[in-house]
C-alpha cells in the first residue's frame, strides 16, 4: 500500500468519525432554519459560513461520541467497523481531531455569524457530546427522548445565524425534530436490539420489551403528527407545508400502525428509512412554503 492511499485510508477514517450522513441531516435541517429567519433570501456569506461552523461542531461532537462508545461499539455488528472500535485511531488522536475541528467552528461561528450562534452550537455539542453520551445513554432507556433536544438545535442554531435571535417559531422546529427522534430512533432500536443487547446500553427494547417500545413509536409517531400541524396553525406556513406534512404524516402513521400490530424486522427498517426521508421532505416542504404562499 503507497503512502498516498494510506493517507487518503487514515482520512476516510476520520472523516467516518464525524458521522457524515447523520451530519448532513443536522445541517439540512440548520440551512432551512437560516432560510424560514428572513422574508428575503438571507446573504450568501452568512449561509456558508454558518453551515461550515455548524457542520465542523456537529462533527467534533460526534467525534467525541465515538471516542466515548469506543467499546460499545466494538460489540456491536453496525459499527464494530468504525476506526475508533477498532482501535486504528488512538483516542488521543480523536480527541486533538474533535478539539480543533469544533474550536475552528466555534471560530468561524462567533467571527463570521454572529456569538449568539456560536454559544447555542457550543451548548448543543455539550448537550450531544457530554450530557447525552457520558451521562444520559448508558443510564436510562428514555436517552433517546431526554437526550433529543441537543439533536433537535440544528433549526434554531440556523435562525439565530441569520436573525441573532430564536423565536418562538424556530423553537416550533425544535419541537418537530424532538418529537421525531423517538420514533425514528426506536425503529432502529428495534431491528438491531440483539446489536443493542451486546452493547449494555439500556435501550428501550432491551430494558421494556419490543410490546412496549412499538407502542411507544405509534404514540409518538401520533405526537409527532399533532406537532407538524402547529406551523400552519400559527400562520408559519401554509396550504403548501400543511397539505405536505398531512400526506408525510399519514404514511408515518400507517408505519408506526403496522409496526404496533404486527411487527417485523423488515418493517422497522423501512420504518428508519422512510423516517429520515419524512423529516427532509417536510422541511423542504417548508422552504417552498416560505416562497411560494398559497
Amino acid at each position: 500500500m503507497t503512502s498516498l492511499s494510506i493517507s487518503s485510508s487514515r482520512m476516510a477514517q476520520y472523516w467516518a468519525l464525524t458521522k457524515p450522513r447523520v451530519t448532513q441531516l443536522a445541517v439540512f435541517c440548520a440551512v432551512i432554519g437560516m432560510f424560514l429567519a428572513t422574508p428575503d433570501l438571507p446573504d450568501w456569506r452568512i449561509v456558508v459560513a454558518a453551515t461550515i461552523g455548524i457542520w465542523l461542531l456537529a462533527g467534533a461532537a460526534f467525534a467525541v461520541n465515538c471516542l466515548v462508545e469506543r467499546e460499545i461499539d466494538a460489540r456491536m455488528a453496525r459499527t464494530a467497523r468504525r476506526a475508533s472500535a477498532q482501535g486504528e485511531i488512538h483516542p488521543a488522536q480523536i480527541l486533538i481531531f474533535s478539539g480543533v475541528i469544533g474550536g475552528l467552528g466555534m471560530w468561524v461561528l462567533y467571527t463570521m455569524v454572529n456569538p449568539l450562534t456560536m454559544w447555542l452550537t457550543l451548548i448543543t455539542f455539550v448537550g450531544y457530546a457530554v450530557i447525552y453520551t457520558i451521562i444520559l445513554k448508558p443510564a436510562t432507556p428514555q436517552n433517546i427522548v431526554i437526550g433529543g433536544l441537543s439533536g433537535a438545535m440544528p433549526p434554531a442554531l440556523g435562525w439565530a445565524a441569520i436573525a441573532n435571535d430564536v423565536p418562538m417559531q424556530a423553537w416550533l422546529l425544535v419541537l418537530i425534530i424532538f418529537i421525531w427522534t423517538p420514533p425514528h430512533f426506536w425503529a432502529l432500536a428495534m431491528y438491531r436490539r440483539d446489536d443493542y443487547a451486546k452493547s449494555g446500553l439500556p435501550m428501550l427494547p432491551i430494558t421494556h420489551g419490543p410490546e412496549l417500545t412499538r407502542l411507544h413509536i405509534w404514540l409518538y409517531t401520533i405526537a409527532l403528527f399533532a406537532t407538524t400541524m402547529l406551523p400552519y396553525a400559527v400562520h408559519m406556513s401554509g396550504l403548501i407545508y400543511l397539505v405536505s406534512a398531512v400526506i408525510l404524516g399519514l404514511i408515518f402513521l400507517w408505519y408506526a400502525w403496522r409496526i404496533y400490530r404486527r411487527y417485523d424486522d423488515v418493517l422497522a427498517r423501512k420504518t428508519f428509512a422512510f423516517s429520515i426521508i419524512y423529516l427532509s421532505l417536510l422541511f423542504a416542504a417548508l422552504l417552498v412554503d416560505h416562497y411560494i404562499k398559497l
